[in-house]
């Protein structure tokens, strides 16, 4: 085995480790943008809580000074959304539970 050939095969290693630090690179940038961007959208889901617990304190304020059982009309918005989710489930018209096969 001559030196070109050993100095060629050297050369392809570091040409595959220059893109393989390149990748390692690129990796660490995306990594980093990642975490700024679960950092921010924290930061706002925790914003809208309490932007949410600040809506439903008034309301529920507004609610009792008006007489309104809210606790009712949340069971009864549950019920619905329940019944809705019930109703989609059977909306394939197989009232049994069991899929029609080709041969039935």
């Amino acid at each position: 085995m001559g030196l070109g050939s050993t100095a060629k095969k050297l050369q392809q290693v570091v040409d595959m480790a220059e893109d393989v630090y390149t990748r390692l690179n690129q990796l660490k940038e995306q990594i980093a943008e990642m975490r700024e961007t679960v950092t921010e959208t924290r930061d706002r889901v925790d914003d809208l809580d309490h932007e949410l617990a600040e809506q439903r304190a008034i309301l529920d304020a507004l609610a009792e000074r008006e007489g309104i059982d809210v606790e009712a009309i949340t069971a009864e918005v549950h019920v619905v959304d329940a019944e809705d989710v019930a109703g989609d489930d059977d909306a394939d018209g197989d009232e049994d539970g069991d899929t029609p096969t080709a041969d039935a």
